[in-house]
This record gives structure tokens, C-alpha cells and sequence, in this order.
């Protein structure tokens, strides 16, 4: 059975529950605001957590649900038992195990930055009724652009990744071009900056979790395989990309809402990759126009599907 623990994380912490979850991995830290509304599970990227949603969770509430966890790529401040399942694919599982040990259904699976959890789509996921791609990850950029490839190109050679986050505590490398300079169009608060980089910085372990995500970006083959797959994700998809975005494409927004059956597209203007941080209010008035009607249609779908699967 699943574990449950009280445990303080970043400011949404004073208004909302926060708690733990012990996983295949490790234990994993999330909170969660309650409440009756649609459930929404909102996913960071490298060198985040959980906090990366405040601005948008304040705006949703009280009307959803949201549950967002510190994934292991490197914020995480409870390093993992076994880190051989801190992967690409393997972070896509445990986010569907997380699903499993809080029993959400009719789920909408909000990602930016990392697009890892697509892979959990890819291989079905019943509990997911709809999925919002919000400037993350696709195709064949993983990881992305410069400042995912400096990670992953530092994550490889002995020392470099305890060195790049020790130049994070610098104003000037938190804010350079090519890195997170990139990321966001709007300086980030120091103290937020603080808090994403303070485990990986004081915590041998918790780099050698970063390490090992960091080194397990699939092949091309296989992304482009996962992909693919993709397109059997027949619930309803909603794509939010930054026209001024330096990290993810702008071609891959476009290509992501025709690959699925029922996707659409949204872009957003003034933002970079972080459009939780860099327009919040935007992007959660459209979440607040999606999620309603894609649950509905999705639970329509899905009694239908069910109803045909029992007649064969």
C-alpha cells in the first residue's frame, strides 16, 4: 500500500495539503489542493518542481483539482532508492503509478518542458481522459535544444554536472542566452531559482538521479516509434506553444495537434518554454475553456468504448 506523509513544499504550501507518495523508486513529493472539480496533474521539467504551477494552480482554483509532484529530474529532495528507474521511460511510469497509488481518474495530463510523460500515453493509459502538451518536449528534440543538450553533454563527463550547478548560483549564468536565459522570458524570482537548484547543488545523490535521467534520452529510433504511437490516443488534446519560443520548435506545436485524432492548437504570445511563468493567467483561462468539455467527451468515449469491448 501506498504511503502517505505531510510535508511542506514551495508557497502554494500555505494554502494547500502537501504530501508524499512512496513509488517503485523512491518517495515522491506532490501536493494536492482537493476539491471536487476536474482533476488536473501538472508536470515540470528539469531542474524544477512543483512550484513551476503556482501562478497557474492560484488562478484554477477553486474549481479543479490539481495535483502536482516533484518529479526526480534533479529539484527533488528525497533522492531515489532505486535510480536505475530514473529514465525517460522510466519517470513516465512512475507518473502512471502516481495515478494508480492516489486513484485519480478522468485525469487531464497538463506537461511542459519535459515530454516525457507522452510515453505514458503512447503505451495507453485508461485513467487519462485528456492531455494538454504545454511547449515541451517532442519528436526528436530530446533532450531540448541548447540548454537540454548542455545537461545532458555535462551529465556525461566526471565533475562538469556538480560544476554547471554550482555556477547556478550566479545571477549572470542563471540568466544566460542558450541556457536559462532561454527559458524564460521574464527573470525568475532568485528565490525560486534558489529552491529548483539547492538539492542537486548540496545533494551527491540527488545529482546522480539528474545524472541518470540526463543519460537515458531514447534513441531516435525509438522516439520516433513512441511518436508514432501516438496517434492511437484517441481523447482529446490540447497543444500550447510560445510563438517566441528558443528551446521547443514552433513546428513541432503544430505537428504535435495534427498528430492526434483530436487535437488542437493554441499559441501564446511575450513567452518563452516556461508559459506557467511567463503568462500564467493566459494559460490557465485555457485550461479553464478545455478541460470541462474534454472530460465530458472523454468519460462519452470512454463508457462507449467500454460498451462495445463487453458486446465482443
Amino acid at each position: 500500500m501506498p504511503k502517505h506523509f505531510a510535508q511542506p513544499v514551495g508557497s502554494i504550501a500555505r494554502q494547500v495539503e502537501s504530501r508524499q507518495v512512496e513509488l517503485s523508486a523512491g518517495v515522491i513529493d506532490y501536493f494536492d489542493t482537493g476539491g471536487e472539480g476536474p482533476v488536473l496533474v501538472l508536470l515540470h521539467g528539469v531542474n524544477m518542481d512543483a512550484s513551476l504551477w503556482d501562478n497557474v494552480v492560484a488562478r484554477l482554483q477553486p474549481g479543479y483539482r490539481c495535483i502536482c509532484p516533484t518529479l526526480p529530474l534533479g529539484s527533488h529532495r528525497q533522492p531515489m532508492r532505486r535510480r536505475e528507474l530514473v529514465t525517460h521511460t522510466g519517470v513516465a511510469e512512475l507518473v502512471g503509478e502516481l495515478l494508480d497509488s492516489l486513484d485519480l481518474r478522468d485525469v487531464t495530463l497538463v506537461l511542459n518542458d519535459w515530454g516525457g510523460a507522452q510515453f505514458l500515453v503512447a503505451n495507453g493509459a485508461d485513467r487519462i481522459a485528456a492531455l494538454v502538451l504545454v511547449a515541451c518536449e517532442a519528436f526528436d528534440n530530446f533532450p531540448p535544444g541548447i540548454p537540454g543538450k548542455l545537461i545532458a553533454a555535462t551529465a556525461r563527463i566526471p565533475g562538469a554536472l556538480w560544476l554547471a550547478m554550482q555556477l547556478q548560483r550566479f545571477d549572470r549564468f542563471r540568466r544566460a542566452r542558450g541556457g536559462w536565459g532561454w527559458m524564460a522570458k521574464r527573470p525568475i524570482p532568485r528565490a525560486t531559482m534558489d529552491r529548483w537548484f539547492r538539492p542537486a547543488l548540496v545533494d551527491a545523490d540527488v545529482r546522480r538521479d539528474l545524472r541518470t535521467f540526463a543519460c537515458s534520452t531514447p534513441s531516435r529510433q525509438e522516439l520516433a516509434r513512441l511518436s508514432e504511437r501516438l496517434r492511437s490516443f484517441d481523447r482529446p488534446v490540447l497543444v500550447v506553444w510560445a510563438t517566441e519560443d528558443k528551446v521547443m520548435p514552433a513546428d513541432h506545436g503544430r505537428r504535435l495537434a495534427t498528430l492526434f485524432p483530436h487535437g488542437r492548437l493554441v499559441e501564446i504570445d511575450d513567452s518563452y518554454t516556461l508559459i506557467p511563468l511567463d503568462q500564467p493567467a493566459r494559460l490557465a483561462d485555457e485550461l479553464r475553456k478545455f478541460v470541462p468539455a474534454a472530460v465530458r467527451s472523454a468519460g462519452t468515449a470512454g463508457r462507449t468504448r467500454r460498451r462495445t469491448n463487453s458486446a465482443r
